[in-house]
């Protein structure tokens, strides 16, 4: 199972455009997609900050791998997906 986490804010448009590639993208392995909050964790926001949003992700409970931030890399999550 891959396990995609997107760290964002509420008020962040670039947040909600990386939400809406990232959930068109076709792809054919189960997945699923959790928005993560970082303003509600200040070890996230110190991590995280300047970045967001940030795409993760994983695989079988492994650990996550940053994809991208800012906007989809859609060949980083293709690569991903392909087992890279």
């Amino acid at each position: 199972m891959i396990r995609f986490m997107l760290y964002s804010r509420t008020y962040c448009h670039l947040c909600d455009d990386m939400l809406a590639a990232l959930s068109a993208l076709s792809m054919e392995q189960a997945h699923t997609i959790e928005v993560i909050d970082v303003d509600a964790d200040e070890a996230l926001v110190a991590r995280y900050d300047e970045l967001v949003p940030v795409l993760t992700a994983s695989r079988d409970n492994g650990p996550a791998r940053q994809l991208c931030h800012y906007f989809l890399d859609e060949a980083a999550v293709r690569a991903f997906l392909a087992n890279d």
